[in-house]
């Protein structure tokens, strides 16, 4: 293995006979292969599904603001952050945790490869009439009946503003009058008017 003996007393470092290594290492390979063949288990290749879309929604909201208390011996699945029970791990941010579930090693624990299927011109062409009928249907929602009822009240609205306004000119009209009245008493009583010092010629 190691030989102790050195070109010269100064050198300390170990020397490895390489030879010997690389026939060790051969040999375990051959052993490998022998016990193989006699179990007659030799691994095939797995085959993977291709990647789809996700059929839920991404909880990213559930925890935000919550306080918890972590204990050693609180649950990995309930400590600080996202867990992700295919990959048994935690996730400290949502950034991190979306990378995660959208990574190949994620995938890969899902049984599927990071391919997508290839779509043929008539899927293409499914899915754009899908999306027209969706696109129809929002319009129809959006009935006359809705239409009318939003128009009358925005009809309301602008009858309570007129009447407010022409409630505001009355009082503005009192007001005056009343100012008027003020004047014409002030006269009679030989006041030239309330609050000024100044002599009027």
């Amino acid at each position: 293995m190691a030989s102790g003996s050195g070109s010269s007393k100064n050198d300390f470092r170990r020397k490895w006979d390489k030879e010997e290594y690389e026939n060790l290492a051969q040999k375990r390979l051959a052993e490998e292969r022998d016990r193989e063949r006699r179990d007659g288990k030799t691994a095939p290749p797995v085959k993977r599904d291709l990647l789809r879309h996700r059929d839920y929604k991404v909880d990213l909201e559930s925890k935000l603001g919550k306080t918890i208390v972590i204990t050693k011996t609180t649950p990995q699945a309930e400590m600080g952050g996202y867990y992700c029970n295919v990959c048994d791990c935690v996730v400290k941010d949502s950034i991190n945790f979306l990378d995660h579930i959208n990574g190949k090693k994620h995938q890969r624990n899902l049984g599927m490869s990071m391919r997508v299927e290839r779509s043929s011109l008539d899927q293409v062409k499914k899915r754009f009439e899908v999306n027209k009928k969706k696109m129809e249907e929002k319009q129809k929602e959006y009935d006359f009946e809705e239409r009318m009822k939003e128009l009358r009240e925005e009809e309301e609205k602008a009858k309570a503003y007129k009447k407010e306004k022409q409630k505001e000119r009355k009082r503005r009209a009192e007001d005056d009058v009343d100012f008027e009245e003020d004047d014409e008493m002030a006269a009679v009583m030989g006041f030239s008017g309330f609050g000024s010092s100044k002599k009027s010629h």
